[in-house]
């Protein structure tokens, strides 16, 4: 193991007595918990984040610093202001800043926190919920700790509160005739895909040798838009260094076997040569400023585990243990192939040579990123479902909770054999041109699952529509929402379902939420294009007031 602390599953012995009993009990210390917890202890609730692990943000402060948003207009409410705290610390002025780097991230959020003494109790796995009826009564952790609470709110990106409260849901990507889409299901597309043709088998040209690792399926491919159980790649979004004062070199994983990228040493001798820049630097190697980046996947081979993380969603957490640090493995070993071996074009080697772990960032887990990017897990399935059409405005849902506008994103999900070479399959980038409203009701499991729940994170939406709502600034809108009809429901006795829009508007509207069409001016109602197109590398862009 490359850290004691670089862990999934790290559960605590004891928990805080006085933790137990709150008014609101929130899964998960994503940036959704956090302002769920924020909402909620605004309106004077005993709002307590209980939380698997003992990273706090998600990926906000885990290296995703390249902010995805489509539209910098639909962010409003505490997410603007996380944005706008961010240029106060970086720049001294309210200025919106969309990249920053982890240790920023990290810093104002815990300022807001701390502005509303939210809690966050450490190492809390649940294993088991206790209803009465249809209510949530208490949570049980892995460990034996107890929380009782009148109301719950799962922000994790897994769903496992919601999953253990026996909340209908899915995984995997739905048929496209499902939900009438066109983008769901098997896609056989061209973007991150291998540009030269590369042999799939062990033994080049001979299918009875077998296939090399990370390679997955060779044979009749199943029809385009057909669903199955696959999900998006996961990766960790590294934050590098380029200046030799501050960059660490990177570790090379104990288990490390370059038989692992076979495949990448055959597309560098086809011709690849990593996306790599005229000035050294790499596509997706994106800048957050002061010589750091947010890296990300990018291409036919990178980053992404493509196939690794396909058991994830349904399994223990002891098997997810194994997973997390199988990807912690492929990725580092990724990172010491690119510096090491001499399959590596000496271009790309000696590009990848400049770079290493920046070492004032994730000290504690040895400056790599703590939190895996689960970009996709569990959904809960609803009466309210949010699908292409929602996004592509060509449908609309119930009252709204908060505004999306980023591109139906999702990353390739395996790799497959076509005519004797090798192929990536799922790779999904749709643009929208303007922004939609997400519905509240995809928060909100069916009555007969449970009335005291609501699910901002892990909601109700198809595979390729969770792809654009995925994104970080939505997560905090939807989390807002979540805290504040929380407040109301206590207040007022009511059911998640019972809350409507004459209840919730006025109040995401007092705090400067931006969660209808109709609030954005003209100019406003149309979406930048890439990824995104705004902000330039190190740009700051003020978004309307």
């Amino acid at each position: 193991m490359t850290n004691p602390m670089l862990r999934y599953f790290l559960p605590s012995a004891s928990q805080d007595t006085s933790m137990q009993n709150v008014d609101v009990a929130i899964y998960g210390a994503t940036v959704a918990g956090i302002m769920a917890g924020i909402a909620a202890r605004q309106r004077g609730l005993n709002a307590v984040i209980f939380n698997p692990g003992q990273h706090v943000g998600g990926m906000t402060t885990s290296g995703l610093g390249w902010t995805d948003f489509g539209n910098p207009s639909v962010v409003g409410g505490l997410a603007r202001e996380f944005y706008r705290r961010l240029g106060q610390l970086r720049l001294g002025r309210e200025e919106m800043l969309w990249t920053f780097h982890p240790s920023e991230a990290a810093a104002v959020l815990q300022e807001m926190m701390d502005a509303v003494a939210l809690r966050v109790c450490h190492g809390f796995y649940v294993e088991e919920i206790a209803k009465d009826g249809a209510r949530i009564v208490e949570a049980r952790s892995t460990s034996g700790a107890r929380v009782r609470a009148r109301w719950f709110i799962d922000a994790s990106y897994e769903g496992d509160l919601m999953a253990s409260a026996g909340v209908n849901h899915v995984t995997g990507r739905e048929s496209n005739g499902e939900f009438g889409e066109s983008f769901n299901g098997f896609q056989l597309r061209d973007l991150n895909q291998f540009e030269f043709p590369v042999d799939p088998y062990i033994v080049p040209g001979h299918p009875g040798s077998g296939l090399l690792p990370g390679v997955h399926h060779d044979g009749p491919l199943p029809p385009t838009g057909r669903g199955d159980e696959l999900v998006q790649a996961y990766n960790f979004r590294v934050c590098m260094a380029r200046n030799p004062e501050l960059a660490i070199p990177f570790p090379r994983p104990e288990n490390y076997d370059e038989r692992k990228y076979e495949l990448l040493a055959r597309y560098f001798e086809a011709g690849w040569r990593m996306d790599l820049r005229p000035d050294g630097t790499f596509t997706k190697f994106d800048d957050v400023g002061r010589g750091k980046t947010d890296t990300n996947n990018g291409g036919g081979f990178s980053s992404d585990y493509i196939g690794g993380n396909w058991g994830f969603p349904r399994a223990s957490y002891g098997e997810r243990e194994k997973i997390f640090q199988d990807h912690v493995a492929y990725q580092q070993g990724l990172l010491w192939f690119l510096q090491n071996s001499p399959r590596v074009p000496s271009s790309v080697a000696r590009a990848i040579q400049a770079y290493g772990l920046a070492a004032d960032e994730f000290t504690a887990t040895g400056h790599w990123p703590p939190q895996l990017y689960i970009r996709e897990c569990r959904r809960m399935r609803t009466a309210e479902v949010i699908t292409e059409r929602h996004c592509t405005g060509t449908v609309s849902g119930g009252f709204s909770a908060a505004l999306g506008a980023y591109s139906m994103d999702s990353h390739n999900c395996q790799r497959v054999v076509v005519e004797g070479s090798v192929q990536n399959e799922g790779d999904v980038q749709v643009p929208l041109a303007a922004p939609y409203e997400i519905a509240f009701g995809a928060m909100v499991p069916d009555v007969a699952d449970c009335t005291n729940l609501l699910v901002p994170v892990c909601l109700s939406a198809t595979h390729v529509a969770y792809g654009s709502v995925r994104m970080e600034p939505v997560f905090m809108a939807l989390g807002q929402a979540a805290g504040i009809a929380t407040a109301i429901c206590l207040h007022d006795g009511l059911t998640a379902q019972q809350l409507g829009e004459r209840q919730l508007h006025p109040l995401l509207r007092e705090a400067h939420m931006v969660f209808r069409l109709d609030q954005l001016k003209a100019e406003e109602q149309t979406n930048h294009v890439g990824n995104p197109s705004v902000p330039l590398l190190g740009e700051l862009i003020e978004a309307h007031a």
